[in-house]
């Protein structure tokens, strides 16, 4: 990560840390540097916070001020833009949003032609032009000032897209969608219409500032309570970029991104879609998923958590799933990032074809208990390099054997030490957790 860019972009609070001078910059630099040896053009897409339309403008200007033409797709999703991306002839495209964070908090998620994250090196060099390096670029003139078109087009492109992957009607089915009174407003619910559901939708009235706010995949209770109380077949929560999906099942209950990856593994096992019989995960994914996984005969591989690291691993090996507990689920085959909505599409196309419940589809795993804790400290590799933390590691790590495990990792942005234990009962998930954190204290670490 660096100066700027974290593993999702630059993000940040608006005008705070992220502001619309900074905006500019970085639409300046990558209009010149991909617009070196033709008329670069460049997508834009934004989420519906009230700052989104500001950074948006200054981003545009940017652009066009170093000759490239932009392509505004406006409100959409953050795998919209990877779509049209890839499937077009874009240099890069641009995403405006922060998330799941807060409404005012935002961030600037760059993408390369082929609809994956911007490279490292790439991000090196925006980093050192925000820095004042090089102090000035060349600016366009006359005719070679860029262009702006509405593009509204290929936002509906993708629409029609993942409409066409379903693979039976979704007639009968009342389905529950929580906008998070984001992205997801404008085309989630088209698309399920499209297809035949009865569908029925909370949090689809975006303001500026209620995105996220109580609803959508990091406030799940709002639909568990809105599937039972109208007695739906399935409900499914998006973050607000919509790259995230959770489900709710008929009773209900939580269905997180190690159990979609479950019900979606298992089902592109028995279907032959699972190429390499292989599920991507992070290190942050419950024993349990792998109990589940190793009784079904699929193998699985851990990265760092970020669906950056998960889809670098999956495009390296040829593997066909992969994802995040938090709800980022990669269909390489149909996607380059997490997609909501895509995912929200296959499980119902697992449930339609296997003719079960959500519920019924989950029943085998069985979810540890899992308490994750952080602590302040004064530095990161002391802690994880100190003695006595690491034999209260092993300790706990040996008591646990193969019924928990424990980890202990540092946060890549904070001055943080994560402890995360899983083990049969929560009782013993706080013991462990709480003793590890006792030790990180008594040495003198915390801040």
């Amino acid at each position: 990560m660096g100066k700027y860019f974290g593993t999702d972009g630059f993000r940040g609070e608006v005008n705070v840390v992220l502001n619309v001078d900074q905006a500019f910059q970085i639409g300046r630099f990558l209009g010149w540097y991909f617009g070196k040896d033709h008329k670069c053009k460049v997508v834009i897409g934004k989420d519906t916070r009230r700052s989104s339309y500001m950074l948006e403008y200054a981003l545009a200007s940017g652009l066009t001020a170093s000759g490239a033409d932009v392509y505004m797709l406006h409100v959409t999703t953050t795998p919209s833009v990877a779509y049209v991306v890839r499937t077009e002839d874009f240099d890069c495209g641009i995403m405006i949003s922060a998330s799941h964070n807060p409404f005012y908090d935002n961030g600037i998620k760059l993408m390369n032609s082929k609809g994956e994250k911007m490279t490292q090196d790439v991000i090196d060099e925006i980093e050192k032009y925000l820095d004042g390096e090089p102090a000035n670029l060349p600016f366009a003139y006359k005719e070679e000032i860029g262009t702006i078109t509405d593009y509204v087009m290929g936002r509906n492109r993708y629409m029609g897209y993942l409409i066409s992957l379903a693979t039976r009607s979704f007639k009968g089915v009342k389905v529950g969608l929580d906008c998070s009174n984001g992205s997801a407003w404008s085309m989630a619910k088209s698309i399920f219409d499209a297809l035949g559901a009865k569908t029925y939708v909370i949090n689809n009235h975006p303001d500026g500032t209620n995105i996220n706010r109580d609803c959508g995949s990091t406030h799940i209770d709002v639909l568990q309570k809105y599937v039972k109380d109208n007695g739906l077949d399935v409900g499914f929560a998006y973050d607000g970029d919509a790259d995230r999906c959770l489900a709710v099942d008929e009773n209900g209950n939580v269905v997180d991104g190690d159990l979609i990856l479950y019900v979606c593994g298992k089902y592109m096992k028995e279907t032959g879609s699972l190429d390499t019989n292989t599920v991507v995960t992070t290190i942050m994914s419950n024993i349990g998923l792998y109990k589940a996984f190793d009784s079904a005969g699929i193998q699985y591989e851990k990265t760092d958590v970020g669906d950056k690291y998960v889809y670098e691993n999956m495009a390296a090996n040829g593997h066909k799933l992969g994802g995040e507990q938090s709800g980022h689920i990669i269909f390489s085959k149909f996607a380059s990032t997490g997609d909501g909505i895509l995912t929200s599409l296959k499980l119902m196309e697992v449930m339609l074809e296997s003719k079960a419940t959500l519920g019924e589809l989950t029943r085998e795993v069985e979810i540890y208990p899992q308490l994750l804790k952080n602590i302040r400290v004064k530095s990161k590799p002391e802690v994880l390099n100190d003695k006595k933390v690491l034999e209260a590691v092993d300790a706990v790590t040996e008591k646990l054997g193969d019924d928990g495990r424990i980890l202990v990792r540092q946060s890549g942005t904070e001055p943080v030490i994560r402890v995360m234990v899983e083990a049969k009962t929560e009782e013993l998930c706080k013991e462990y957790v709480d003793g590890v954190i006792e030790v990180i204290k008594s040495q003198g670490h915390e801040a």
